[in-house]
């Protein structure tokens, strides 16, 4: 049985195929060159734009003149410490433009930046670096006291170098010593050749099960992120994007700035997201665009009115994650003429762009590229947590409104491929391959998402696949919670798991524990606090006698989950964490929750 294409869509209007064509002709003129990659494209950039700013930010800002000239201190930083191609060095750094200067410099010699998640702590950080294996890691002097939380943990030998004032005796100042070399242009002896196949970053993604993984990041992948998007969002030199989201995720770091810098505009960084600055920036500072996850949209639209709120220039929002109850009283609300809704994944082979503005769809593929970028969706097995396979040993395309899994096809008997680069470790790149898909000898990327298909071509996420779930903008594994639950004094058992939440984009985390005498509320949530980051730390706790398995001791989640925290339809003791401990979740408190009287 071969692979069933989905029906063709409506023909869409004259604009939404010039600028499907737009993207096609940025990502194909920035790629065409051998080894221009983005840190050589920056000097090029600097040639043209000179003074015209590049990176804003209260901290420090960068021309284009000026970030080139940085990024070229970093490169011959990496030189005199003798990196060689494929070498990696880990980043650990808040939002600021110094960061991208770090990277493109470091990568610019054909060495690798690993950028690490700033919000891990403990294990779960020690994790990241150990699985990049750097020869050289690089922190921010105001996130040292955690890094050294993780120390303990680490395998191997790296150099730590600081950024900023430290304390610290043994360590030196990296931004000290890249200060003291030379801007100029690099000469024939200090360019190294870099091919556009090479490896340039480590992003690290949850998945579906387990600790962070590794996604390799070429440079080849990204020019294609930043071309795409100057081209999607047709970035021009006028254009000013505001950027909130963290630099050390793929849209935040490498999409956001590429997308408007391969234009000649300008990105403003923020640190992190505040949603009572948020419009004051952005009139601020002038911005034309700005960069969304769904939970950022929702933050704003419940946050109370702000007086600038509609007086801005923006023409256009893009983002992932903007929810259909969401988008269209969104842009009433603060007069955004257009939003670019788009899905993709770091480790991803296939991406999906809203062009036409549909809400509540993720995008689609319009006819003339499905060639292009072939995808599918199949029949997901729940209990099984795998596609379903017919008769004849194949997949099952799923119908049109029937969710099932999304895949992208890496590979046909026929020799047809698509990019897919998968983690550091093989065994967990063989996880997302999935083979025999249609016919013979294909082979297909898992997205790990469940969506579904309208009549017209657009697609709508569903769900999560596997024991991850998204919450706060951010991929939260069960398997990594409930190992740091199941370490805590007074816990037997722990089994996590994400819940509806009324008001929420995502889920948020929910954990059943059996305990014994020795379990304590404040312990456990010290326990977590030290070691998760607030957005994985679960809200909801549930103490029970006993946890359901499979015969093969896998635990059941999907009856506990769809109970959820309603104590009328529980009746083990429930506790929900707000005002700063674990409390009591009663009836009383079960309806201000629903009511939204207390955000989660």
């Amino acid at each position: 049985m071969g692979h069933i294409p989905p029906e063709p869509p409506a023909a869409p209007g004259k604009s939404v195929n010039k600028t499907w064509l737009r993207a096609l002709e940025t990502t194909g003129r920035l790629t065409a060159v051998p080894g221009r990659t983005l840190p050589v494209l920056v000097d090029e950039l600097a040639a043209q734009y000179g003074d015209a700013p590049a990176l804003l930010s209260d901290r420090e800002s960068f021309t284009y003149a000026e970030l080139a000239a940085r990024v070229r201190q970093y490169a011959r930083w990496a030189i005199a410490q003798d990196l060689q191609p494929g070498d990696t060095v880990a980043l650990m750094m808040p939002n600021r433009p110094e960061y991208l200067a770090i990277w493109l410099g470091i990568a610019r010699t054909g060495a690798v930046v690993s950028l690490l998640n700033i919000n891990l702590t403990g294990p779960s950080l020690a994790h990241g670096v150990n699985i990049a294996a750097p020869r050289h890691i690089i922190i921010a002097a105001e996130l040292e006291d955690r890094f050294t939380g993780a120390e303990w943990h680490l395998q191997g030998v790296a150099k730590v170098w600081v950024h900023g004032e430290t304390a610290a005796d043994d360590r030196e100042r990296i931004d000290l010593a890249v200060d003291r070399l030379s801007p100029a242009p690099l000469n024939a002896e200090a360019e190294r050749p870099v091919a556009l196949s090479d490896r340039a970053l480590l992003i690290y993604t949850s998945g579906t099960t387990g600790l962070p993984k590794a996604a390799n990041v070429s440079h080849h992948r990204v020019l294609m992120w930043s071309g795409w998007f100057a081209g999607m969002m047709g970035s021009t030199p006028s254009d000013r994007l505001y950027n909130c989201l963290p630099m050390y995720h793929s849209v935040g770091g490498v999409v956001a700035i590429g997308g408007v810098l391969a234009g000649g505009g300008s990105v403003v960084l923020k640190e992190k997201f505040s949603a009572r600055e948020f419009w004051s920036d952005v009139k601020r500072w002038d911005c034309t665009l700005f960069q969304y996850i769904g939970e950022l949209c929702r933050y704003l639209l419940n946050a109370p009115p702000h007086p600038d709120e509609t007086g801005h220039r923006l023409r256009l929002a893009c983002g992932n994650g903007l929810r259909a109850e969401v988008w269209t009283p969104f842009l009433e609300r603060f007069a955004i003429p257009q939003v670019l809704e788009f899905y993709a994944a770091t480790e991803g082979n296939f991406s999906l762009y809203n062009v036409e503005g549909e809400p509540g769809a993720i995008g689609r593929i319009p006819p003339f590229l499905s060639h292009r970028f072939p995808a599918a969706i199949v029949r997901f097995d729940p209990d099984r947590g795998a596609p379903m396979r017919g008769g004849d040993g194949f997949c099952l395309p799923c119908e049109r409104g029937e969710p099932g899994e999304a895949i992208g096809r890496i590979a046909s008997p026929k020799g047809e491929t698509a990019r897919f680069e998968g983690y550091t470790a093989a065994a967990e790149t063989e996880k997302k391959v999935l083979r025999d898909v249609f016919e013979p000898g294909d082979a297909w990327f898992r997205t790990g998402d469940l969506m579904r298909q309208d009549a017209r071509g657009f697609y709508y996420f569903v769900d999560r696949v596997g024991d991850t779930f998204r919450w706060k903008g951010e991929n939260v594994s069960t398997g990594e919670v409930a190992a740091v639950l199941a370490a805590c004094s007074g816990v037997v058992e722990a089994n996590v798991y994400g819940v509806e939440a009324p008001g929420a984009d995502g889920k948020a985390g929910m954990a059943a524990l059996v305990v014994d005498d020795a379990f304590d509320f404040a312990a456990l949530r010290a326990h977590l606090a030290e070691r998760l980051p607030a957005y994985a730390r679960p809200l909801f706790i549930r103490i029970t006698g006993a946890l359901a398995s499979t015969e093969t001791f896998k635990q059941k989640k999907q009856d506990l989950a769809a109970e959820g925290f309603d104590p009328a339809r529980i009746d083990d003791a429930l506790y929900v964490d707000t005002a700063g401990a674990y409390q009591m979740l009663d009836g009383v408190m079960f309806e201000r929750i629903t009511a939204g009287l207390i955000r989660l």
